[in-house]
């Protein structure tokens, strides 16, 4: 499912006109991303939770030349899933 389809089941679900469905699911999105940002963890009961991961710097490879790069500290989000969900996927 992406998001188009997510915006017509709610759509259809909600009874309400494509523009506010749209509305709805923009809202969701850019107060989940904006939670993340400022290292929140975002957490749907009986779904899922998002949460960022900070990474500190190490020492890698490039793979094409061998030689060693210093890899610079990063966060990146990540995505667990629920109890609920897990045992629904694994029916």
């Amino acid at each position: 499912m992406n998001k188009l389809e997510l915006i017509s089941a709610m759509k259809t679900k909600a009874n309400i006109s494509k523009s506010d469905a749209a509305n709805v699911i923009q809202i969701f999105f850019d107060n989940m991303a904006h939670a993340m940002s400022r290292g929140e963890r975002v957490e749907i009961r009986g779904l899922c939770s998002f949460f960022v991961k900070n990474y500190k710097s190490y020492t890698g490879r490039n793979p094409k030349s061998g030689e060693k790069v210093t890899i610079k500290p990063k966060k990146l989000p990540f995505f667990k899933a629920g109890k609920e969900l897990k045992e629904r996927v694994d029916f």
